[in-house]
Order: C-alpha cells, then structure tokens, then sequence
C-alpha cells in the first residue's frame, strides 16, 4: 500500500517538474524565436543591432542551463551547439547570412520538437529523430568564419590601457563601430551605490537611439565612498552636444576620442548635475512580480466565479419575494443594499481573473513571422510580413488555438495570393509582395484582419471546383453572387489552385481554418477583389471561460444562446415571413435571411398557438447567418457552461448546460451546429 503512495508522489513530482521545465523553456525558445525575426528584419533592411544578438545568445543559455537542471539530454546538446554559433557571430568570427539565419531557425524548430516529445511524456532515449545532422551544420557555421579585419583602431588615439581592460566580444564591437565610420566617445558617469542599477538603465536607454554602448568600465577616481564613476566607451555617428542633449538632467560628461594625430580630445561637457539620492536600504525582495499559474487552476478557479453567479442570482429570487413581504421591508432593503455590495465585488473578481488568462496575440504572430520567411523562400516569392496590434490581448487558451487556423491563412496568401515576381513586374506591383495581419479590440470581441495585396480569388475556378465535387448545382452556381462565390472558399476541398504543392497541401486548408474558428465561437468573413488582393476578417470573443448569454423562451422552454454569435435580434409580425423552396425565410435589409424555430429542429411537440408576434435571434457562424424564431427574449446572463456527460455529450444543436438563479438548468445551444445544420439543408432543397 505504502509503495503504491510512493510511487504516486513520485508520478506526481515528475508530471510537475516536466510542467515546470516546459514553462520555462516554451519562454526561452518564444524570445529566441522573436529576437531572430527581429535580426532578420534587420538584416533586410542593412541595419544590424547586436544586443539583440546578444538577447538571442542569452535565451540559449539559459536553456543550455535548463536543460542540464532536468536532464533533458538532446536539448542541452542542441543549445551547447548553437551558443557557439552565436557567439562566433557575435565575436565576428561567423557572418549572418540568410543560410545562417536559416539554420538558426531550424534550431527553433528543433526545439519544439523536444518540447513536444516532453510533453507526451517520452522517456529521455526514446525520443524523436536524431538531431546529430542539425548539429554538424551548426559547428560547420561556427567555424565558417568572417573575413580578417585589419587593424582599423590605429586610427584612433585609444589608451593601450583601456585596450588592454576590454573582452574580446567588446573589442570585436569596437573594431565594428569603427569600420562602420562611427566617432569615438567617452561618457563618465556619477552614480549613488545605492541606486546604479537604475541609473545605469536611465543612461543606456537614453543613449541607445544615437549609438552603442561598447564597454563600461569602473573609473579609478573615487570622488565619494557612497558614490561610483562609470566610463562608458561609446559609438555613434552624432556629434558630442547631440549626445549631451539627450543626457541632459543626468551627472554626466561627454568627451570624443580624438583620431590619431588629430586634435586632443574635446573638453568634457558636464550635463546638468542633480543631487545624489538618499541610501536606501538594502532589500531582499525578488525583483520579479510575477508567477506562472497552470491555465487549468484559473479554469477551476473561473467556474467557482460563475457558481457564485448563480447564487447571487438565486438571493436576487429571494429578495425580490422579501419585497412583497410588508413586515420585513426594513430587511428587504438592508439586503437589497449588501446584494448591490456583493455584485460590485463579484464583478471585481470575474474581471481579475479574466485579466490573469489574458496573453498579447504577439506570442502568436511571431510564430508567423518565422513561417512567413520560410514559406516566402521555399515558393521563391519577397513577401513582406506588416503586423500591428500584437499588445491585443485574448484568452490564452484561444490564442493557443488560434495558431492553425492563422497559419492556414497565412498559407494560402503565400501560395494562392502573392504573385510570382515577375508576374507582379508584369501586373505593375512592386516584386516584394506584402501580407498584413492586424488585430484591435472591438468591445467584447477580438478582430484579426488577414490580407495580401496578389490577385486576389478566381470566382470562376472556385465555381467550377465546387461543381467537379459535387457541391454546387449549375443552376445554383448561376445564380451566386461574387460575394457568394468568395464564401465557397470555405467548402470541404474546394481550392483556386490547380495542382497541390508542398506549401498549400491538397485544398484542405480552409475549411479547417472555417471549422477551428466556429469552435471557438467566431466567425469569419472573405472578401476579395481581381488584381487587387484578399481580405479576411476573423471575428473572436475575447474569452470562453465565462460568456455572456442571451436568454430566450421557446415552444416553454428556456434556452440560453451565446452572446457571441448573436448579431442582432429584431421582433416581426407573422406576414413578414415567408415560404422559398419550402424553407422559412424573410427579408432583412434586402437580404434573404433563413430562418429556424427551435421547436422544429428539436422536434418538440407543442400545442400552444403561433404568437402573432415573434422574436428573431439573427446569429453567424463563419460566412453564414440564420435567424432562430422564439417566443421571448427573457434576459441577458454571464455563464459557465458545463458539459451534459458522455451519454449526451455530441447532442446536435445542444453544446452544454448551465444553471441559472432559482437552481434552474437550461440547455445552451450549439449555433454552430445548428446553422450548419440549417444550412447544408437549404443547399440541399436548393
């Protein structure tokens, strides 16, 4: 009994230091990943930051450490051999080509592959692929080596003393700055003990727009006990006062190092002394003010929020029965008044935990900048990647999900969208094509916008496609609109491309991009323009874990429909609705909107009458929209939805329950599956 305990503590150890070490290494691998996009950028442009390189350099260590702490054996390897590229290209030794950036990707790449294998829990030798090939090229690189430099600080009157004092990486970045044609300059610095860190940080961000700082070095004049001097060897093509200005409020003195034979150097220039601040204590406080929560701790704790939801719903019940009471009045509105307090609070909550779940939609969009600078080389296009709005945030579990479909999308831009060079040459495009991906908040929602600049869909090779597979009629391919046309898109296999590649697959792509957004209870648009390029518009809420639901009544019962992928709701009068193709239908601002009546796709039986009056739900799912007829909108509610259980659990139409105040249970609807259902059948009686 007792060895069966142990072995699951042991179990249980293990399964969190694997959640612990992939944590922390999914962090280093994302900031490698984002530093190399950052260099690559760089490099297109002819410009070259070499702390980023430094960054990069960095994040590998710190794996290279991780992966030793927890004996992951091939990721230590992998990150032992890529520091030493990247610290030949931060020495010089090694140039950074295209092929070198090629191959430090395909590190990255590597990397998730560990990444994955630990978390499916194989056992260290028993993983994937070797990586011993990925290896040798890394080494190869290492060693490639740079052209020798000649002696370039000869022209410079550089103390041998300071010469002597500096690493090989800091000389390297001297020599650089000096090829590169920049001015010399040393800045001294006065700091309190107490505070240098901070200062430090104050000066290299001031100074980081104008130049690079080379090296800094301890000054030998001690001028106070509670005080220190830095001198900071600086590199920048603007001159001394451009330098002071931006200086300026600081205890700094700028001197520019003259040239050899030149003049001597330049007098000091002393920038606006302030006074030192008071000591501080010193303080054993972590630094950080952060911690790494598991997502499912904040589901749990996100259903608890939406249980006390519906008890403050159910004391809602009993206060308003309080209220009919005239003995008890004084007691209804004392409670009434802690009902008001205890609503305020819970909002509190629902809305800090929320915030907790919340991850900037960057974390993805840099997973795209690097498929884009493959697939761009792999299809021989220039495409330009523009992002805007990666601080946009949304639930993490949704940006997680998000993933595949963008990745589609950005796919089929590349392969279908973007032309070939000379094609945009001959089209009067300039050759670099360019895909833009944005995103903002649009009140409860989230909106990422996909477009291209290529030529956009061929309506008449997706009509035919669609009618080779035997999902469109030629009388009803006639009758589509251009709009409608674009929308077939989205059909199972339907594609503009005519035969299959390595980069788009075999026309699967975006039905599954359709399919993956519907789950998360969004909606996607398409529109396009010949010659011009393709637009896409994905429509997210920010969270699932508590949604916001439109309570409704139908044929007596009550339903609860997801706020999400309600558009609008509207109330008509028996004559607006109309019969086509044996299908209820009415118009809605010169547009045929089918309808659906719960009762009818449930098959409930009901002996109540047709109000004269009804409620129209007009609710979306990727291109399409319906309207659900019900008898009344009761409310709008925030709730948890709980799963019916394995015996009910893929019930078309019903995608859960959840409990409302008074302890009632009510179904929540399944929209997607409904206006799937609703609109493959009109396709069919089409």
């Amino acid at each position: 009994m007792s060895g069966g305990k142990d072995r699951d503590d042991r179990d249980r150890a293990a399964d969190k230091a694997r959640e612990e070490f992939l944590a922390e290494a999914q962090e280093n691998v994302e900031l490698l990943s984002r530093d190399l996009v950052r260099l690559d950028e760089a490099r297109a442009h002819g410009r070259f930051d070499p702390e980023v390189l430094n960054e990069a350099f960095r994040a590998v260590h710190s794996l290279k450490g991780l992966s030793g702490l927890f004996g992951v054996a091939r990721m230590g390897d992998l990150s032992h051999h890529l520091e030493n590229l990247l610290d030949a290209l931060r020495l010089g030794r090694a140039s950074l080509t295209p092929e070198t950036l090629d191959l430090l990707f395909e590190a990255v790449t590597a990397f998730h592959q560990v990444m994955r294998e630990q978390a499916e829990g194989a056992p260290e030798g028993k993983e994937g692929p070797p990586v011993g090939e990925l290896l040798a090229r890394l080494d190869k690189a290492s060693v490639a080596g740079a052209a020798a430099a000649t002696d370039v600080l000869a022209a410079f009157a550089l103390d041998p003393g300071l010469l002597a004092v500096l690493t090989e990486y800091e000389e390297h970045r001297l020599r650089q700055n000096v090829q590169d044609g920049r001015s010399l300059y040393r800045v001294r610095a006065t700091f309190p003990l107490e505070t240098i860190d901070k200062g430090l940080d104050e000066v290299k961000s001031a100074l980081r727009p104008l130049g690079e700082s080379i090296a800094f070095l301890p000054s030998a004049d001690v001028t106070k006990p509670d005080e220190i001097d830095l001198e900071i060897l600086f590199g920048s093509s603007h001159s001394a006062s451009e330098i002071t200005q931006v200086l300026a409020g600081r205890r700094c003195t700028v001197a520019e190092i003259p040239r050899a034979g030149g003049e001597v150097a330049r007098t000091a220039t002393d920038v606006s002394p302030r006074e030192p601040e008071e000591p501080l204590e010193a303080s054993l406080r972590s630094v950080a003010q952060t911690v790494r929560v598991d997502i499912r701790k904040l589901d749990s704790l996100m259903n608890l929020v939406g249980e006390l939801g519906n008890v403050r719903a159910g004391l809602d019940e009993v206060l308003q029965l309080l209220r009919q009471q005239r003995s008890v009045h004084s007691l209804a509105q004392g409670m009434h008044r802690e009902m008001r307090a205890l609503e305020r609070k819970l909002d509190e909550l629902q809305a800090g935990v929320l915030d907790i779940r919340m991850v900037p939609l960057g974390q993805v969009f840099d997973k795209l900048s690097r498929v884009v600078r493959k697939l761009s080389r792999d299809a021989k296009k220039e495409i330009r990647l523009d992002i805007r709005g990666g601080d946009t945030e949304l639930d993490k579990l949704i940006v997680e999900e998000l993933s595949d479909p963008l990745m589609h999308v950005i796919r089929n831009a590349i392969d279908h969208g973007i032309e070939s060079p000379a094609a945009r040459t001959a089209a009067g495009k300039p050759e670099m094509g360019t895909v833009t991906v944005r995103a903002e908040n649009r009140g409860s929602h989230v909106v990422i916008e996909v477009s291209d600049d290529g030529a956009g869909l061929d309506e008449l090779r997706l009509v035919e496609n669609a009618i080779e597979r035997g999902l469109l009629g030629a009388a009803e391919a006639e009758a589509l609109s251009p709009r409608e046309a674009h929308n077939l898109i989205f059909l199972p296999g339907v594609s503009t491309k005519g035969v299959p590649d390595q980069i788009s697959g075999r026309g699967v792509g975006m039905d599954v991009v359709k399919t993956n957004i519907a789950r998360l209870s969004g909606i996607i648009d398409v529109r396009s323009e010949r010659g011009r390029g393709t637009h896409l518009s994905i429509q997210l809420p920010v969270t699932l874990a508590i949604v916001q639901a439109l309570v409704v009544r139908a044929a007596g019962r009550v339903y609860c429909l997801p706020l999400n992928s309600v558009l609008e709701s509207l109330r008509i009068a028996n004559d607006e609705i109309h019969l086509l193709s044996r299908r209820e239908v009415m118009s809605l601002r010169g547009q045929t909107l089918p309808l659906v009546r719960i009762e009818r796709f449930f098959e409930l039986e009901t002996d109540r009458p047709p109000p004269k009056r009804s409620f129209v739900v007009v609710v979306g799912l990727a291109q399409h929209r319906i309207g659900l007829v019900v008898d009344e909108l009761v409310g709008q509610e925030d709730i948890v939805i709980k799963s019916l259980g394995v015996a009910l659990e893929g019930t078309p139409g019903i995608g859960g329950a959840t409990e409302l105040g008074g302890k009632r249970t009510v179904l929540v609807l399944d929209v997607a599956a409904i206006v799937e259902e609703a609109t493959s059948t009109r396709s069919e009686a089409a």
